[in-house]
């Protein structure tokens, strides 16, 4: 079996964090209260000033765990952490052969562009000397090397295209395996702005970054090697542009070369003056672009109680107010686009008569022929392709900057969920020698140092039923996250019996997308049991009529009223059998019979297993043998009382039961002697 402790959310309605009565916190309160509590994270490419600072206010009594900030690296830093990532990954031999299959076209292409630079030469030169046969010949060398190199180019794109494919599958499976671990995604989504829409990082994101990882790559790789070859070709033909200067004549080592790289330079600096601010307005903008989603699927999913509401007009007062942000950072983003193509344009129109005017005192000078000089432009127009990459892909690569912030910003506030705890004290959690269940001292705390449930010390044995009740803000369903290891905010110790033999049930279930089989057998797969199995537990928690529909896809949690979505919740605990079941206002929509239905099999079935639960339904006291009743009290709320249940009272419900259910569902008991 496996354990549910790090696969069950307790996510009760009931909420138990409403205010506390006005204590001052005491001095190691005040030691455990972190500088960076409740507050957002600095205001950065990641938040605009608006989001920090709404996110800087909070209700009273709101849990506010210790929120991480992302202290953002420099960009070969965070690329350098991402590829010692991939290469110890299982992906990292498909990467690697695509990467060198791109080297080795890359090769071959510098080779064509060697042979189609010296063929422009004698193109013009019998173009110049009107030489019609060595015309002719030099168009059937155009075509061969033509066809090389559209043919290394079609190999190029092709597994430059899979390159992608295969970076954005490392890199989408290495997030997934980080952030569903153990509780970190419920945890993640607790640790302030950097932790919100974690779908948009491992979605969009990664298959941006992936992407322009992949094209800016290979380019820069292409413009250096172009560079590396075509500098030394320039560097000599650059002694045939001779300067004439009265009856005298000169050149200058490397004259082509050094106009070259002074263009180059002055373009990339204009382009990182104007283009910088690219980096933090696309980060701004794909936080906004995440919240109008999430926004949209908000309202997506409570479209019901909406429509009941009439609450269409504030929905969508709501939704454009999102909108309204999402179109600002697209229009400051348009503004700084339009400034940097000033430069980028000019810098690729003017480019075109450049290396002609630079070239021309030798071509004056009668030192080029045509077909020289176009030999020389040809390579001072490679050479400048491989210098101005910089300038012509400035907006891709403030693109690919701002998603690259955006994913080590992920995987450093998933890194740092095991470490922000120990600024703090933390509950305890051991795992009971004897299988119990144990609080020793156990205080839960919000993280500004106040108490939720102060000194809690119990003991729960096998076979028990215990009920904890408690007024609204208590902290019940705030105990039973300690418990389930996703809230450690507090002191004490936990002891806990096998990981293995516990479950949990929150108020509203979790219900996957698929089959109701699916969602049943949850979190094993839907063929771990027989359809003899399934079918048994949807008879005996009451859902017969869904039988026929098992394997039918749909929204259960859509389809299904809640009350019917925890009869799911126990058909799978009835499925599963652990010896330790927590309820969390697990029955609140079942009506009396299907809740003494369901309570039953602790009866029957789990005869046996130790029951805790929260509940504040009336009569759900009969189902347990113990009552434990969290006392709200000035320093915190306090485990107070407990008693056993009268033998008379919970013989009386299973009388009730025996009344109202067909004798078929579950064997009626033999009477005694």
């Amino acid at each position: 079996m496996k354990s549910w402790r790090t696969n069950r959310v307790l996510d009760s309605d009931d909420v138990d964090l409403h205010p506390l009565p006005s204590v001052e916190p005491s001095p190691a309160a005040a030691k455990r209260k972190l500088s960076s509590d409740g507050a957002p994270a600095a205001a950065n490419d990641e938040n605009d000033a608006s989001l920090s600072q709404g996110a800087a206010a909070s209700l009273p009594g709101e849990y506010q765990p210790p929120a991480i900030d992302y202290e953002g690296k420099s960009a070969v830093a965070e690329s350098w952490a991402l590829l010692r990532t991939m290469w110890g990954s299982r992906y990292r031999v498909k990467i690697a052969l695509l990467t060198a299959g791109i080297v080795a076209v890359l090769v071959g292409n510098m080779f064509g562009q060697i042979k189609l630079n010296e063929w422009h030469g004698a193109f013009f030169d019998a173009l110049e000397q009107q030489n019609l046969g060595a015309f002719g010949a030099q168009l059937l060398i155009f075509l061969a090397i033509v066809a090389g190199l559209l043919a290394l180019v079609v190999g190029q794109t092709w597994m430059q295209e899979m390159l992608k494919v295969r970076l954005r599958q490392w890199m989408t499976h290495h997030l997934l395996d980080e952030w569903l671990v153990g509780g970190r995604a419920y945890r993640l989504g607790l640790a302030g702005q950097i932790g919100v829409n974690p779908d948009q990082r491992i979605e969009e994101d990664t298959r941006k970054l992936t992407e322009l990882s992949t094209i800016l790559g290979v380019g820069l790789l292409q413009a250096g090697m172009l560079l590396v070859t075509f500098v030394s070709i320039l560097w000599v033909l650059s002694e045939d542009v001779v300067f004439v200067v009265d009856a005298g004549s000169f050149s200058i080592p490397g004259y082509m070369v050094w106009c070259a790289i002074l263009y180059a330079l002055i373009g990339s600096y204009l382009t990182w003056r104007v283009g910088v601010p690219l980096i933090s307005l696309n980060a701004q903008r794909y936080a906004r672009e995440a919240d109008l989603r999430f926004a949209l699927v908000r309202v997506s999913e409570s479209a019901e109680s909406i429509a009941l509401f009439g609450g269409e007009r504030d929905e969508r007062r709501q939704l454009e107010g999102n909108l309204d942000r999402v179109i600002l950072s697209m229009q400051q983003l348009s503004g700084k686009l339009a400034r940097l193509t000033w430069i980028t344009s000019g810098y690729g129109w003017i480019a075109i008569v450049v290396p002609i005017v630079v070239a021309s005192p030798g071509y004056f000078s009668g030192g080029l022929s045509l077909g020289g000089m176009m030999m020389v432009v040809g390579a001072f127009n490679q050479v400048q392709t491989s210098l101005r990459w910089f300038v012509e892909r400035f907006p891709e690569i403030a693109d690919w900057r701002a998603t690259l912030q955006r994913v080590s910003a992920f995987k450093a506030a998933v890194a740092k969920l095991e470490q922000i705890d120990g600024n703090i004290d933390s509950i305890q959690l051991v795992q009971d020698p004897d299988g119990k269940l144990g609080f020793e001292n156990v205080s839960v705390l919000l993280s500004d140092g106040r108490v939720v449930i102060a000194e809690a010390t119990v003991e729960i044995g096998h076979g028990e039923r215990v009920l904890i009740v408690g007024e609204s803000g208590a902290g019940k369903s705030t105990l039973f996250r300690a418990v389930a290891g996703l809230w450690r905010w507090g002191g004490g110790t936990i002891r806990l019996p096998d990981p293995e033999a516990m479950m949990f049930m929150p108020q509203r279930p979790y219900l996957p997308l698929g089959t109701m089989r699916a969602a049943i057998t949850y979190p094993d797969s839907p063929d771990s049991f027989s359809t003899e199995e399934v079918e048994a537990v949807v008879k005996r928690i009451g859902l017969s009529e869904f039988i026929q529909a098992l394997d039918v896809q749909a929204r259960l949690d859509k389809s299904l009223s809640l009350g019917q979505q925890q009869l799911i919740g126990f058909a799978r605990l009835l499925l599963h059998k652990p010896k330790w079941v927590f309820l969390d206002e697990a029955t609140s929509a079942l009506d009396e019979v299907s809740q003494r239905r369901v309570m039953s099999i602790f009866d029957d079935e789990l005869e046996g297993a130790t029951v805790l639960s929260i509940g504040h339904r009336p009569g759900l006291e009969a189902f347990h043998t113990r009552t434990l009743h969290l006392v709200r009290t000035p320093a915190g709320a306090m485990l107070h009382h407990n008693r056993l249940q009268d033998e008379e009272e919970s013989e009386q419900w299973r009388s009730a039961i025996m009344q109202e259910l067909p004798s078929s569902l579950f064997p009626q008991p033999k009477p005694a002697g």
